[in-house]
């Protein structure tokens, strides 16, 4: 039998990238401009981010990676047996699809043919792991979409009619506050057929000295990462931040059971962004807020999914319990 091509079994599926473009310089005023100053972390995401992201993850201070795909390679044929074969297996920021390729694989055992679709903000990213995908596994076909979640899963929507079963890996629901969390996942509810299912991975609570660690490594990746909102504004809205001028911060809020990301101006300066025309100033020791990563309790993922309307079918953990995969469906009479 003929092996087809990689190209003629991929299909990706772009957002407006003005649109996008547009976002971005918004957001930068509109965070800069507040007090206190914030940047969203959706924007850590172009593809030098995403890069130094996959860097973060093979760091041995930064646990979340390991035991996640432990619990992966460990659960894989049971996580796999709730999936019926006819289904669209989809990604929510995919970044490298490394984690996933363990579900690819056991599903690829278990069926002649998978489709994948992964979505992810970095369009250059998206092209790289589908291509790897695609030439690693003969019998895969991936529809890509190159676009933040909730629109990549509204144009998905249009391109697709099968039952779905969405991954949210990495924990990153943790960058929500619990109102967000509430409203995005509410937004996936109602976009959920009822056999569709949804798999959310959850940092749990432990040692702030374990947590603090994963955010400040001592090869200083993770503050490289933070910078690079710097350069990104530099790169892609003419801005003039020096970035040795900034250094990187990361704390436990024990009240608020979260890693705090920040920026901090070294000295009192004062920034040009060309393509807003503006200026921005800055006290020395004043911070921008770039990240929040909530870590979480067994009972407040409960919480969580009672006030979505969300039912929890299964969940995973790694040995220790420093993680969960928790496995939902449409809690709908």
């Amino acid at each position: 039998m003929k092996r087809s091509s990689a190209e003629s079994r991929s299909i990706l599926i772009t957002s407006d990238a003005q649109s996008l473009a547009r976002s971005f310089a918004e957001d930068v005023d509109q965070g800069l401009s507040a007090s206190p100053k914030h940047l969203p972390c959706v924007y850590f995401y172009d593809y030098r981010g995403s890069l130094l992201f996959e860097e973060i993850c093979r760091l041995p201070e930064y646990y979340l990676t390991g035991v996640e795909a432990q619990i992966l390679r460990a659960s894989s044929e049971e996580i796999t047996s709730y999936i019926p074969p006819d289904s669209l297996l989809v990604e929510l920021g995919s970044g490298s699809c490394t984690k996933t390729q363990c579900l690819i694989e056991e599903l690829l055992r278990q069926y002649d043919r998978v489709t994948y679709s992964p979505i992810d903000i970095s369009k250059k990213m998206l092209r790289q792991s589908t291509m790897s995908l695609l030439r690693r596994y003969d019998n895969l076909e991936v529809i890509s979409v190159a676009a933040e979640y909730e629109e990549g899963l509204c144009r998905l929507g249009a391109h697709i009619d099968q039952p779905k079963f969405i991954l949210w890996l990495g924990s990153s629901i943790g960058n929500f506050q619990l109102r967000q969390a509430t409203s995005f996942l509410r937004s996936i509810l109602e976009s959920l057929a009822p056999e569709d299912l949804f798999l959310i991975g959850f940092d749990l609570k432990k040692d702030r000295r374990i947590l603090e660690k994963a955010y400040n490594d001592s090869r200083g990746v993770t503050a490289e990462f933070n910078l690079n909102l710097l350069y990104r504004i530099n790169r892609e809205l003419g801005g003039r931040f020096d970035p040795n001028c900034f250094r990187h911060q990361a704390t436990y809020n024990e009240e608020k059971s979260r890693i705090e990301m920040y920026l901090v101006s070294t000295c009192e300066q004062e920034v040009y962004i060309a393509d807003l025309d503006r200026f921005y100033t800055f006290d020395k020791g004043e911070r921008i807020h770039t990240e929040n990563s909530h870590k979480y309790s067994l009972e407040a993922i409960k919480v969580l999914a009672d006030r979505v309307g969300m039912r929890t079918v299964r969940q995973w953990f790694d040995p220790r319990k420093y993680f969960c995969l928790t496995l939902f469906a449409a809690d709908r009479p």
